[in-house]
């Protein structure tokens, strides 16, 4: 019986899992999803709903454990078992030979926000539903001077 009782509440939360926003990465964000809404509207919607929810935090009390603009994420994919390393960026930053995901894809708008543990349904491109799972979340590493 508690079993499947934390599998329904495990259902429940997968559909829309708690979500974090840094409060100075917020107006960008919106920014983005604004200039989005003539080439992309259903991206640009997903983004609003996203941010829509998020809860909105100063920088200095944004979790570790949060995927944010320049932290990287790790996933499973419940489907297949497999698990993948992505650096979440901002579009002009984006480079998949480098890992590195734009938060303007459906699977930059999915991780946005999300915690280590978060699970949350994904539709690849071509409209398979996958269930991913956030394993591992490691924060921005800070630019250096110089660079």
């Amino acid at each position: 019986m508690m079993t499947h009782m934390s599998e329904v509440t495990r259902t429940r939360r997968s559909r829309s899992p708690k979500i974090v926003i840094n409060a100075d990465e917020f107006s960008h964000l919106e920014s983005l999803a604004e200039g989005a809404m003539q080439r992309n509207p259903a991206l640009a919607d997903r983004l609003f709903d996203e941010l829509g929810r998020a809860r909105i935090v100063k920088p200095a009390r944004m979790p570790g454990d949060v995927v944010s603009i320049g932290s990287t994420a790790t996933y499973r994919d419940e489907t297949t078992g497999q698990e993948k390393s992505v650096t979440l960026v901002y579009p002009e930053d984006a480079d998949i030979t480098r890992q590195r995901v734009s938060v303007m894809t459906p699977i930059g708008v999915a991780l946005l926000g999300l915690a280590e543990g978060a699970a949350f349904y994904w539709d690849t491109r071509d409209n398979q539903r996958r269930m991913l799972t956030v394993i591992r979340v490691e924060p921005a590493v800070a630019a250096k001077p110089g660079n």
